[in-house]
């Protein structure tokens, strides 16, 4: 069966790629001591049976350490194809929040032996996604705020106008070299005040305009 994401008033869509966009937010490049991108985004992927809904499930690699990120996701709307420019939110439906759960201590390992993240970043339950919400029930258009709380403490905030690389920035670069599917997600980078999250932890992702709240537990 293949991976489904929930939209608003619509119901379950199927999820054909997930791309993750990294140090995209300045103050969480510094946090972890990373240099900030020049020229192009840092992009990775995530394989869609990484997802999960915001309840509990079974995660990969269950006695590990992993990391909270926090992050808009974009729904590709429309078959966008590769060399297409100047698209921006034009080709994005639905948007929503999601949690990068990342394995920081073997992302660490990778990086240093210039190896790619897959083990860090791709694995069951790796990637939470809120319910979507879609474009067309959004006032703005632009820039969107959130907040993430773990077990009822605030530790993210997020403002999508403090990106390095804008929405629009990010697609014309993902479209340099790969065709954009209807229902690809796209984690957008998170901000700083990444950390520590466990099994069993609660947490809440807050989405300021539209103004929408969601519950989870790891």
């Amino acid at each position: 069966m293949q991976p489904t994401v929930t939209i608003e008033n619509f119901g379950p869509a199927p999820v054909p790629t997930i791309y993750g966009i990294g140090r995209n937010y300045l103050e969480h490049v510094k946090e972890l001591g990373n240099t900030p991108p020049v020229g192009e985004p840092v992009v990775f992927l995530k394989a869609p049976s990484s997802l999960r809904p915001l309840a509990s499930g079974k995660m990969g690699f269950p006695d590990t350490a992993f990391h909270y990120e926090a992050e808009l996701v974009l729904r590709i709307g429309q078959t966008t194809a590769v060399g297409t420019k100047g698209v921006g939110w034009d080709i994005v439906d639905a948007i929503g929040l999601g949690i990068d759960i990342t394995r920081r201590e073997k992302q660490a390992e990778l990086k240093a032996k210039g190896l790619p993240w897959t083990l860090a970043k791709s694995f069951s339950g790796a990637s939470v996604v809120s319910p979507l919400v879609r474009l067309s029930d959004c006032e703005t258009k632009e820039n969107f705020r959130f907040k993430f709380y773990l077990n009822d403490e605030l530790k993210q905030t997020g403002d999508t106008a403090q990106m390095i690389f804008s929405v629009p920035q990010v697609l014309d670069f993902l479209l340099s070299f790969n065709t954009l599917l209807p229902g690809d997600l796209i984690f957008t980078g998170t901000p700083a005040g990444v950390g520590p999250i466990k099994k069993g932890d609660k947490f809440l992702l807050e989405l300021l305009e539209p103004h929408r709240q969601w519950l989870g537990v790891l």
